[in-house]
């Protein structure tokens, strides 16, 4: 029981219970702006009121495709709203943070192997290199 607490406690999972909820609150607003906002504004420029009453009949059966291209539009909102306000600013800061690590080994000019940058003479061919 105590290695279910502890796998509880971790940061990791509380994350994802934050991220599970705000996802889940997410949807429903990105649901709303496209079937109250979205989906008019393309319907006064294509005069569809609505793409989910969008529909194929085939014998008896109805293939309402009009649904799936609001799921498709909810679907690429989505995916923009994530990628341009979490992906980018997240890797522009990891960016910033991450110290540029100068590299303290160079290649020998006579044989291609790699030898520290204080070196004045490699050490797999006896070449002697300048100093750095």
């Amino acid at each position: 029981m105590s290695g279910f607490r502890k796998f509880l406690m971790q940061g990791n999972v509380i994350d994802l219970a934050v991220a599970v909820v705000i996802g889940a609150a997410f949807n429903s607003i990105v649901q709303s702006f496209v079937k109250d906002l979205l989906t008019p504004l393309i319907s006064a420029f294509g005069g569809l009121p609505d793409f989910a009453s969008l529909k194929i009949t085939v014998g008896r059966s109805d293939f309402m495709y009009g649904n799936f291209i609001n799921a498709v539009v909810s679907f690429l909102i989505v995916a923009g709203v994530v990628y341009f306000f979490v992906v980018k600013p997240y890797a522009h800061v990891k960016d910033r943070l991450t110290a540029k690590v100068e590299a303290t080994t160079r290649d020998c000019p006579e044989c291609l192997s790699e030898i520290p940058k204080a070196a004045s003479r490699c050490a797999f061919c006896s070449a002697e290199v300048a100093t750095v």
